[in-house]
């Protein structure tokens, strides 16, 4: 019988659609129902290569019906689909479908066939599968009872049946009594058939498909097959593709298609960088997931993230990680006064819209988006001692946290910056633990203003070592992790070399940080494009590049474009003091 072209759901309010309507209508229209016969074996299965196959496997899946085109559902861990791309939608039929009467098959190598194969599948529902490891495994886990082939075999059985017991080159089957037992008298006309259907020239293509594919009714491109009544449900699933997922992997979308499964191009290959990806998987929190292409990683590698983008909060202008979804522009200061900065020259309020003029005259010279921030001084170089001797005063938790939330509700990040005198960075950070549980909230620390044992502020430039840095940075990662936080800005100031004189031992490994390198040095342009390409040199990996605008001491102060186009690279992080 016939199916009716099925209807695959869109879903609105995406962002990026898989591809557009237009050529989604390739994909819809039926080129002439067509059926084949396929049999079965045993289970095979197929991953990111290397890897074990977990609770997505078949075996955790709904068991099929024979006779019946059954989908998996209920829960199952994330899964990355990669390999070939016939490796690949074997995978993904086995996470998708339970069972299926009909399987249609091409050779991986023809993109005609595949094409016409494409265009078929999908709106009857059924999975396409390649030639290659396990097909036939497959075609039994499914209970195929027809398969329609397109194209030629990758290799065709010996001419004469007196040749039956030679070498065949090309690893081609030896006997093809397999393809007369299934197919009886009528096999040489449906070997024409297929001939004629798809212009090969060749009259040797079924009987080629049916040895490659033993004891099973092989159908032409042509034929029509026998499809059960009833449409099945969709799969409960949803599918992220990397940015050459359509193109390196068409059959395993197909397969995703074929199934009803939701679907969505990720082109950064990582669902936390994105708030259309997040949107997407939490639209449908409890459907499984699979990302197709081997840019998604490993499967916990895929799993983590996936996780990440359906639990964790956003950051200010969207996504969990810090760079390169955005950047950020900064007003600089304490909200005692506009002594120590532009932040404190104004209110809450006043601040906050300054600081998003601010960065939307940063927009037009950015492809990022390019979000408001504050850079907070939460510990002030003091010149006098203290009742604690640390020459740095300390703000209080509930003087900042006005600031914090009103930055928070309206978009704006939030980074608290340290000046601890005699002091360390660790104990400072520590007295902003629950600022810093906030979502929007980083931190900067600030070598000028850390006093060795006997130093006062402005006789000498401060230091810190590397080993100090490494206890805030795991620190601060850490409490990023147990309150499933997206990632965090952590900012080292610097202007001259001594200030972190063993840089090449700082820790940048940790993925829950975002580390900024902020040049900080005033003057004339010329003195501030030294030090910039100074502290370049050697710069450690993971870590990007901040600037500062200086209103009164730069001359001149650097415009929003000159900032982006004659700083190179374009810093992440701007500041102005």
């Amino acid at each position: 019988m016939s199916a009716a072209p099925r209807t695959v759901r869109t879903e609105p309010g995406l962002r990026v659609a898989i591809r557009p309507a237009k050529a989604r209508g390739r994909r819809w229209a039926s080129t002439g129902v067509a059926g084949a016969l396929a049999a079965a074996l045993a289970l095979a299965g197929c991953t990111v290569p290397g890897e074990a196959q977990g609770t997505g496997s078949p075996a955790a899946s709904s068991a099929g019906s024979p006779g019946r085109i059954q989908l998996n559902t209920g829960a199952a861990e994330p899964q990355v689909l990669a390999g070939s791309d016939a490796e690949a939608s074997l995978a993904a039929s086995q996470a998708l479908f339970a069972s299926s009467p009909v399987a249609f098959v091409a050779a991986a190598d023809d993109a005609k066939a595949l094409a016409a194969a494409e265009a078929e599948s999908v709106p009857l529902g059924v999975p396409l599968l390649l030639v290659g490891d396990g097909l036939e495994s497959e075609l039994a886990r499914l209970g195929v009872q027809q398969v329609k082939v397109f194209g030629q075999p990758p290799a065709e059985p010996a001419a004469s049946p007196s040749s039956a017991t030679d070498e065949v080159p090309n690893g081609a089957p030896d006997d093809d009594s397999s393809a007369s037992a299934s197919s009886g008298a009528s096999a040489a006309d449906s070997a024409a058939g297929a001939t004629a259907a798809s212009g090969s020239g060749s009259d040797g293509g079924i009987a080629g498909w049916a040895a490659l594919l033993p004891g099973v009714e092989v159908l032409p491109p042509n034929g029509e097959p026998d499809l059960p009544d009833g449409a099945a449900e969709s799969a409960d699933a949803s599918v992220l593709i990397d940015q050459d997922g359509e193109q390196d992997y068409p059959a395993t979308l197909a397969v995703a298609e074929a199934a009803g499964a939701r679907i969505f191009e990720d082109p950064k290959a990582d669902p936390r960088q994105s708030s259309a990806t997040i949107d997407f998987l939490r639209d449908e929190p409890e459907r499984r997931v699979l990302g197709i292409g081997k840019a998604f990683g490993s499967n916990g590698t895929f799993g983590s993230r996936v996780e990440a983008a359906l639990e964790i909060p956003e950051l200010p202008g969207g996504g969990q990680l810090a760079f390169p979804s955005r950047r950020m522009v900064a007003l600089y200061g304490h909200p005692a006064g506009p002594a120590l900065g532009a932040l404190g020259e104004q209110g809450i309020k006043d601040s906050v819209r300054r600081a998003k003029r601010l960065a939307k005259r940063y927009q037009p010279h950015s492809k990022e988006p390019v979000v408001p921030a504050f850079e907070i001084i939460a510990t002030i170089a003091s010149s006098s001692a203290g009742k604690d001797g640390d020459y740095s005063a300390e703000t209080g938790v509930d003087e900042l946290r006005p600031w914090v939330d009103a930055a928070g509700k309206a978009g704006v990040y939030v980074v608290l910056d340290l000046q601890p005198g005699r002091s360390d960075f660790l104990a400072q950070a520590k007295l902003y633990a629950d600022l810093l549980k906030e979502p929007h909230v980083g931190l900067a620390l600030d070598p000028e203003w850390r006093l060795g044992k006997g130093e006062r502020h402005m006789e000498q430039i401060g230091s810190v070592s590397a080993a100090e840095i490494n206890k805030v940075s795991d620190w601060l990662a850490n409490l990023t992790r147990k309150n499933s936080l997206p990632q965090k800005v952590l900012i080292l100031h610097q202007f001259q070399y001594r200030m972190i004189s063993d840089r090449h031992k700082l820790e940048t490994g940790h993925p829950e940080l975002a580390m900024v390198l902020h040049a900080d040095g005033h003057g004339n342009p010329g003195q501030k494009m030294e030090t910039w390409r100074a502290l370049r040199e050697d710069l450690p990996k993971n870590i990007r590049m901040g600037w500062k605008n200086f209103y009164d001491e730069d001359t001149p102060t650097f415009s929003p474009e000159r900032t982006y186009t004659e700083v190179e690279p374009a810093p992440w992080f701007v500041s102005y003091q």
